[in-house]
């Protein structure tokens, strides 16, 4: 896959090479009204329960998901009512699993903004996440029976992939293999429902729709890895992030595995700061000097860029078109950036 350039956050698809003129117009048309509809149902009669509901709205965010559904969606007839619909019910559906995050997490900070717990409390972080997710539901349903279905089977996934990713690998299962099936769930599923409603309601044909529903999963996986290696590779200053915070957390990522996985006597030290408490300044910092050392770094990158190629690979299906050189750049984008 073409181009290794670090760049600052998520790409934005209006800013990809592929994008002409007038389709990075059509684009940022589409996502208007989908902030337009977004904000319209997270409204509500209570003072309170609506300024919850938005705070994370209100705080920003790269809109990576929606922005995906209406670029699909130019495959076909471009950004009608239901696709709009259906890239707020998306993206309202990915704002209702950070609430359960941040709490998961006991995170303070979202969107360098205080996360809705710290600013609230759990109990109101966990009950707003559910009105999203049923706000979401309430605007998918309008799209018909298998727009639900498939809202439906994303959620049970996405809940799934959580509940895998905060346990430990099961005795006997492959620790890698475990890893990537939890991100398959966790990140993948909703990123390729959201390809696949743009591409459905832009009135593309089934294999179109196909095609971007596999597309869009090895695009998130690929987003999801590339984030792994931000959290240890990345300094404060360039992602606004505080870096390790994986590592803090015990999360095993892909490099994690790698190094654990090691037999040579030199990885030791490592191995045991990784297994051990990193909740002080000092040992978080030499594990993360000798992680962005080791070659597992490298090898996690190599596996990252691999995916992202398979999603680009996935697109030579499709007939030559703007948008498809966007969905195309768009994979290089998610891993060659640094925040």
């Amino acid at each position: 896959m073409g181009g290794d350039t670090a760049q600052r956050g998520t790409p934005s698809v209006l800013a990809l090479p592929g994008a002409g003129d007038e389709l990075r117009a059509r684009l940022a048309d589409g996502l208007a009204r989908v902030e337009e509809l977004i904000a319209a149902r997270v409204d509500h009669e209570d003072p309170f329960i609506a300024q919850a509901s938005s705070h994370l709205t209100a705080a920003g965010g790269k809109r990576f998901r929606p922005l995906l559904t209406l670029l699909a969606s130019e495959l076909g007839d471009g950004a009608s009512e239901a696709v709009v619909a259906a890239a707020a019910g998306v993206e309202l559906t990915h704002l209702a699993s950070l609430y359960h995050d941040d709490v998961m997490d006991e995170a303070d900070v979202r969107r360098g903004a205080p996360s809705a717990n710290a600013l609230y409390d759990n109990s109101t972080a966990i009950l707003v996440g559910d009105l999203l997710f049923g706000t979401a539901s309430d605007i998918v349903a309008d799209l018909g029976p298998e727009a639900v279905k498939i809202q439906a089977q994303t959620f049970v996934r996405l809940c799934a992939g959580q509940i895998r990713d905060d346990r430990p690998c099961p005795e006997g299962q492959d620790p890698v293999e475990y890893y990537l099936r939890v991100l398959e769930d966790k990140t993948g599923v909703l990123i390729a429902t959201a390809a696949r409603y743009g591409a459905m309601f832009g009135g593309c044909s089934p294999q179109v729709v196909e095609t971007m529903r596999e597309y869009g999963e090895r695009l998130g996986m690929a987003f999801q890895l590339a984030d792994d290696l931000i959290d240890i590779a990345s300094e404060a200053d360039e992602t606004g992030k505080t870096p390790g915070t994986d590592l803090r957390e015990g999360k095993r990522t892909l490099p994690v595995l790698y190094v654990l996985a090691s037999t040579d006597p030199a990885d030791a030290r490592l191995q045991a700061l990784l297994t051990g408490d990193l909740s002080g300044d000092a040992e978080l910092d030499e594990a993360l000097t000798l992680l962005r050392a080791h070659p597992a770094m490298e090898r996690a990158r190599e596996h990252t860029f691999a995916v992202a190629t398979r999603a680009q690979q996935v697109l030579d299906a499709l007939p030559a078109s703007d948008a498809r050189d966007a969905l195309h750049a768009l994979a290089t984008g998610v891993v060659t950036r640094v925040g």
